[in-house]
């Protein structure tokens, strides 16, 4: 009999880790997939010395064309089934669309929209036999459009439609899908993206809720059978403004945003 795990990606850091290490604590037997082996080995260390359940660890670039299969194998080959998914993977540039690199905003839709779809899709079917769920991270940004942050705004919001629609869609199978929705958080993130933690930004540093109650958070409102989870009350308020807030007069005020954290 395979035994049930959860599949945690971009595990190798930042809110991937922490989630890694609140599954983990909780009792689940957890797979952490990521490109940097040597991150996950020593995260897989701390797991197991904590004592949880020795993590599998699968290194993996999830941009290849097969990795969803790929992984599978390897799943298979460990003698586990997916009953949780976490699809944390993803990453951000800051910059205006004509500016940045053609390849690497591809590559960001890739991993932010089609990896994440074609894990949901590959290992759905295990998921619900074993009545388990998908945590899908998106963020505030899914709320609202983000000049000067286009396509990582734009990929976050469909994670956050297609996580919605997926909840309702998996509800009488007694599937939980949540979304988590945090706000900026002091990670890898920042350096990929391009995003400075200085001047307007490290302001606000007071006020960012950190990876690892964002990754508690993210579990409790899965496990709760949450559709969206926003950690913060910073972060309630901003995506209740955006909503309220006419795009005519949104779209500058994010632009001017965007300026200021890339500087």
């Amino acid at each position: 009999m395979s035994r049930p795990i959860t599949l945690v990606t971009g595990a190798s850091e930042g809110i991937g880790a922490e989630l890694a290490r609140v599954f983990a604590g909780r009792g689940h037997e957890v797979a952490l997939v990521a490109r940097r082996g040597e991150l996950m080995t020593t995260l897989a260390e701390e797991i197991a010395a904590a004592g949880g359940k020795p993590p599998l660890v699968v290194p993996l670039d999830l941009l290849a064309a097969d990795a969803a299969e790929t992984l599978s194998s390897k799943l298979d080959e460990a003698g586990v089934t997916v009953q949780y998914l976490v699809n944390n993977a993803g990453f951000g540039l800051i910059g205006r669309v004509y500016e940045l690199d053609r390849a690497e905003q591809l590559s960001m839709i890739d991993l932010n929209i089609r990896a994440l779809t074609s894990l949901t899709l590959r290992f759905l079917p295990d998921i619900r036999k074993a009545r388990g769920g998908v945590l899908n991270v998106a963020s505030v940004a899914s709320f609202m459009p983000g000049p000067g942050f286009s396509v990582y705004y734009a990929t976050k919001a469909y994670v956050r439609s297609f996580s919605e629609a997926l909840a309702e869609e998996l509800k009488p199978a007694g599937v939980k899908v949540s979304c988590l929705c945090p706000g900026p958080v002091e990670t890898g993130f920042q350096s990929r993206s391009g995003m400075a933690f200085t001047g307007a930004m490290a302001a606000m540093k007071p006020a960012l809720v950190p990876a690892s109650e964002v990754a508690v958070q993210g579990y409790d409102g899965l496990m709760a059978g949450k559709r969206v989870v926003i950690p913060g009350l910073v972060n309630k308020a901003l995506v209740w403004s955006a909503r309220i807030t006419p795009r005519a007069v949104l779209l500058p005020l994010l632009a001017t945003a965007q300026k200021k954290k890339s500087s």
